[in-house]
C-alpha cells in the first residue's frame, strides 16, 4: 500500500501507450500520481537511455518506491545517489536507505545512515539513531512477546486498518464488491477503498461474515481508517473532500483527506460533518479517539511539520469542543512520514519510516509522560515489524491481543490484516555494584556475581568489568541471595529484595572479597589461619571472648574455602608440670576444635585436635630458664596448620 498514507488522491488520467512510451507522458502519469503506469514507463525509457537526468531518476525510483517496489526502487535511487553523491537530499537519503532495509541490505542501509548523519552534523539526529539501534539489536535478541496470524479473510487487494466497534472490527479494504468495482485508483490500479464490519472470532482472532459498513455513506471514492468512542455510537473516518459529488482538488491536481465524524444510529451513519480543522490545502486523517473520548490524534501534511507527515492532536471538551491542532513535536516526528496513530491506556502506537526500523513503515510505542509530553519511541520489533510496510496497529484493553496491518512477504495480497496475542511481559528488575579487595579497598575485576533464589536456582550470573563494577538482571518480586566469587578470594553474600513490578535499578549492592594470602602465614613451607595467639582462664579451657574473635577468623577461611582442611595443635608456655602442660593444651585443642564445629564446619574438615603441652617451644624458654611474660606469650599457642586446601 506504500504511501496510501499520503493521504491524496489525484483524478483518474488515462493515456493509450505506443510501442514505446516518450518521458513527456510517463511525467505526465507520474504528476498525476498514476505509479503503477509510470514505473513501467520510466523502466521502459532508462533501459535505452545511457544518460538519464537525474529528474528522471527520481521519479523512475519514486514511482516504484509509492507502489513498494523496493527492489526495483532501491536500483533507481542506487544511480541516483551514483550521479549526486552526498548531494542526495534529505529525503532520498530516507528513501534509499528505506529500500535498503526493504531488501534486508542492512549493512548498507546502515552505512548510509551514518553517511547521511555526518553530513547533517545534527547531534540530537545522531543520538536518536544510536540509542534506537542499540534498543532494536537488543530486542532482536531477546524472545519476543508477539505471535502473529495471516487471516483468511484477506484477498488480493489491500486489507488493512482493523479497528475495534464493539464486540466486533471494522476493517479497510479495496476488494471488489460494491458498485464501483470498476474504478480503480490510478496509484496502484486497484479499486478504491471502503469500510467493511466483521465478526471476531474470540478463540483465535479470525474475522469473517463481513459486510460493507454504513453503506449509506459509502462513495465511489476512499473511506478508510475508522475510530469510535466507547459506546459505539461516533465515528471518525477518513475520506475524500468531496462536494457535490465531486473531488475538490488543489493547485498540483491533489484531492486531499478528511476526517468526518458522525454519529451511528441505527447501522446508519447521521448527521455527518466536517472537523473546523479539515482543509482542501492539505490532508488530515487516520483519526484515533482516546478511550476516554478527551483525545483525538491524526496524521497530516499540513505546512509547519517536521517531515512529510505529522501526527497531532487535539483535545475535546465536554461539549464536544475542539482544541487547536498540536504537533507531537521532533521527539515523535521526524523528516519522513508518521502515521496511523492509535491511543490506549496512555500509550501512543503509530507507523513510521523516519525513525531506525527494520524498513519501510514499522510500528513504534510512546508512552504520555506526567507532564503532558509523550516518551522516546521504541520499536516493537519483529514479528510486529518487518522490512516492510507495518501499520495500524491496534490493541485491546487487556493488552493481550489486537491486530496489524503488512505487505510483508508471504501475505495473500497488497497489504494483509494480521491478528497477534500478547503474551505477559516478563518482569525484570536490574541489581547493580561493585567488588572490591578488602584489604585494599581497590576494585576487583572478573569477580563472579551470582544470583539464587530461595531454591538455589540460578537466576543470573555476570563478572566485573575493569572498574570492578556489574549489573544483573533477575526477576521481580524475589528474595534473591547474590554472592561474590573470585578464584583465591574468599567470597561475599548478600540477601537483595526486588520489587514486585518493574521499577528502577537497586543500586550499591557492593561486596568485599578477602585475598587468601591475606588471610594466612607461610612459615617453612608450613600455612596457617592467621589469628593472634588465643587467650583462655589461668588453667582453664572454657571458650573466652577473646578467643572467639580469634576463632571467628578460622571458621570465616572455612567457610568462604569449602576445601580447606586443617588441623588443630595447641601449646603452653614451660611454666608447671610437664604432664599438667599437656593434658591442659589437649583440652583447649578440643575445645577450639568443638566451637569450629558448633559454627557449622563439618567435623571431617578438621583432621586432629592435640595438645602438645611444652613439648614444642619456639624460644629458649624451657624449665629453669628465667623469661618475661611476653617471650612466655609467645609458646602460649593454638596452630590452625592448613593441610588441604
Amino acid at each position: 500500500m506504500k504511501k496510501l498514507y499520503i493521504l491524496s488522491l489525484v483524478l483518474s488520467i488515462t493515456f493509450s501507450f505506443a510501442q514505446k512510451t516518450n518521458l513527456k507522458k510517463a511525467d505526465a502519469l507520474f504528476r498525476n500520481y498514476a505509479y503503477a503506469d509510470a514505473s513501467k514507463a520510466y523502466e521502459e525509457i532508462l533501459q535505452n537511455s545511457k544518460n538519464p537526468s537525474v529528474q528522471t531518476l527520481k521519479n523512475a525510483a519514486d514511482s516504484y518506491y509509492f507502489i513498494s517496489d523496493e527492489r526495483n526502487a532501491m536500483k533507481w535511487y542506487k544511480k541516483l545517489y551514483e550521479a549526486q553523491g552526498n548531494n542526495l537530499t534529505d529525503i532520498y537519503y530516507l528513501r534509499y536507505i528505506q529500500t535498503l532495509k526493504g531488501v534486508k541490505d542492512y549493512d548498507q542501509a546502515d552505512k548510509m545512515t551514518k553517511e547521511y548523519l555526518n553530513k547533517k552534523g545534527d547531534q540530537n539526529e545522531i543520538n536518536r539513531y544510536v540509542g534506537q539501534k542499540k534498543q532494536l539489536d537488543s530486542l532482536s535478541k531477546a524472545k519476543s512477546l508477539y505471535t502473529v496470524k495471516n487471516l483468511d479473510i484477506n484477498t488480493s487487494k489491500s486489507d488493512f486498518g482493523a479497528t475495534f466497534f464493539q464486540d466486533r472490527i471494522v476493517f479497510t479494504s479495496a476488494r471488489d464488491t460494491t458498485k464501483f468495482s470498476e474504478k480503480l485508483y490510478t496509484w496502484n490500479n486497484q479499486p478504491f477503498l471502503n469500510l467493511y464490519l466483521a465478526d471476531r472470532n474470540q478463540a483465535d482472532g479470525s474475522l469473517f461474515n463481513e459486510t460493507l459498513f454504513l453503506p449509506n455513506v459509502m462513495t465511489k471514492y476512499h473511506e478508510a481508517t475508522a475510530s469510535f468512542d466507547s459506546s459505539g455510537k461516533t465515528i471518525y473516518y477518513s475520506t475524500n473532500i468531496v462536494k457535490k459529488n465531486k473531488l475538490v482538488i488543489d493547485e498540483s491536481k491533489t484531492n486531499n483527506f478528511q476526517i468526518v465524524k458522525g454519529e451511528i444510529v441505527n447501522n446508519k451513519l447521521e448527521n455527518p460533518q466536517q472537523l473546523f480543522f479539515d482543509n482542501a490545502d492539505y490532508s488530515v486523517g487516520h483519526p484515533s479517539l482516546s478511550e476516554d473520548g478527551k483525545w483525538l490524534f491524526f496524521a497530516s501534511d499540513m505546512k509547519g511539520g517536521n517531515g512529510e507527515t505529522d501526527l497531532y492532536y487535539v483535545k475535546i471538551a465536554d461539549d464536544g469542543t475542539m482544541s487547536s491542532p498540536v504537533n507531537l513535536g521532533p521527539k515523535i516526528n521526524t523528516l519522513g512520514n508518521e502515521v496511523f496513530p492509535f491511543f490506549r491506556k496512555g500509550k501512543l502506537y503509530f507507523s513510521s519510516d523516519g525513525h531506525y526500523g527494520l524498513g519501510d513503515l514499522d510500528v513504534y510505542e510512546s508512552k504520555l509522560l506526567s507532564d503532558g509530553t509523550f516518551s522516546d519511541p521504541v520499536n516493537l520489533g519483529e514479528p510486529i515489524n518487518s522490512n516492510k510496510d507495518d501499520f495500524t496497529f491496534v490493541i485491546d484493553g487487556t493488552e493481550t491481543y489486537g491486530y496489524v496491518s503488512s505487505n510483508r512477504e508471504g501475505g495473500k495480497g497488497d497489504d494483509d490484516i494480521y491478528s497477534f496475542v500478547k503474551g505477559k511481559p516478563v518482569c525484570n528488575q536490574t541489581i547493580s555494584g561493585m567488588a572490591i579487595d578488602k584489604k585494599t579497598r581497590l576494585p576487583l575485576t572478573d569477580v563472579s556475581i551470582m544470583a539464587y533464589n530461595s531454591y538455589t536456582e540460578v537466576l543470573g550470573e555476570t563478572k566485573t568489568n575493569f572498574e570492578g563494577k556489574y549489573a544483573i538482571e533477575v526477576p521481580c518480586g524475589k528474595t534473591v541471595k547474590m554472592i561474590a566469587a573470585k578464584p583465591n578470594y574468599a567470597s561475599d553474600e548478600k540477601t537483595v529484595e526486588t520489587t514486585k513490578e518493574n521499577g528502577g535499578e537497586i543500586k550499591d549492592v557492593n561486596f568485599e572479597l578477602s585475598n587468601y594470602d591475606d588471610l594466612v602465614v607461610k612459615s617453612k613451607g608450613v600455612e596457617k589461619v592467621d589469628v593472634k595467639p588465643i587467650y583462655f582462664d589461668y588453667d582453664k579451657y572454657d571458650i573466652t571472648p577473646l578467643a572467639v574473635e580469634e576463632l571467628t577468623k578460622v571458621v570465616f577461611i572455612m567457610q568462604k574455602f569449602p576445601n580447606i582442611r586443617i588441623k588443630i595443635e595447641s601449646h603452653t608456655d614451660s611454666r608447671g608440670k610437664d604432664s599438667y602442660n599437656l593434658k591442659l593444651s589437649d583440652n583447649r585443642a578440643k575445645s577450639t576444635r568443638d566451637y569450629i564445629i558448633s559454627q557449622g564446619i563439618d567435623a571431617s574438615r578438621i583432621e586432629s585436635a592435640k595438645g602438645y603441652g611444652e613439648s614444642r617451644l619456639i624460644n629458649k624458654c624451657k624449665n629453669g630458664v628465667k623469661c618475661t611474660e611476653e617471650e612466655h606469650l609467645l609458646n602460649r599457642r593454638s596452630d590452625f596448620i592448613i593441610i588441604q586446601k
